[in-house]
């Protein structure tokens, strides 16, 4: 991440398009049921550390700055990043051989304080639950603006009687840097960006996750 952001500094105005506020570490545990069809996700977001200062202090937690937070503190922290706007997609996305799986919103959110960050944990589901084997589920945690940059460095795991195969695919930032440049470059110094139609590119930068599970 810190490299990405080194070359995003280098490269004006795309800088001023896209230039992330908040960096959250995250991961998530894919869940099927007994018959083996997907049913849940549970994502893990860890905030850094400068945000969840902001956080904390904001809701007026964590007063004496030890890091540990009381029981009474703890749940008031938890949800708070459930409050989702209509449409929010959670900057999660997970397909089946290309289409879309809708899911839910947030449920069982938890919260905790470690190492002076806030990480939360919430469980969706998947609208209608679906057999998976014999195709690919990919999976990539993003904010399509670029205003929160995600970091797939938390554990992926699958929970499923079978045996599945699990599979990074990290993006190719510097292509993906070369080609936004080049678009750039075509672009007037005065222009109105939105104008000129500049993509949304936190996709661009999002890490896929492919499972393939065996045909049950």
């Amino acid at each position: 991440m810190r490299r990405l952001l080194i070359l995003l500094s280098c490269l004006l105005p795309f800088s001023a398009v896209a230039h992330p506020h908040v960096f959250v570490d995250t991961g998530f545990r894919v869940i099927y049921d007994a018959q083996n069809r997907l049913t849940h996700v549970e994502v893990t977001w860890a905030y850094d550390d400068f945000y969840s200062l902001l956080i904390l202090e904001d809701s007026g937690l964590d007063s004496d700055g030890d890091g540990v937070l009381t029981p009474e503190e703890q749940t008031e922290l938890t949800g708070f990043d459930m409050n989702w706007a209509q449409g929010f997609e959670g900057d999660f996305y997970l397909e089946l051989d290309g289409r879309p799986l809708p899911l839910s919103g947030p449920r069982e959110p938890t919260a905790e304080v470690q190492d002076g960050r806030i990480v939360t944990t919430h469980l969706r589901a998947v609208e209608t639950p679906v057999a998976t084997g014999g195709d690919v589920l990919t999976a990539r945690a993003y904010d399509p603006s670029y205003y929160t940059a995600y970091e797939l460095n938390r554990p992926v795991t699958v929970e499923s009687t079978a045996a599945c195969l699990v599979e990074r695919i990290d993006p190719d930032i510097d292509g993906k840097l070369a080609q936004m440049q080049a678009m750039l470059l075509r672009i007037d110094a005065d222009a109105d960006l939105e104008e000129n139609d500049i993509p949304l590119v936190g996709e661009e930068f999002a890490t896929e996750i492919r499972v393939s599970c065996p045909v049950s």
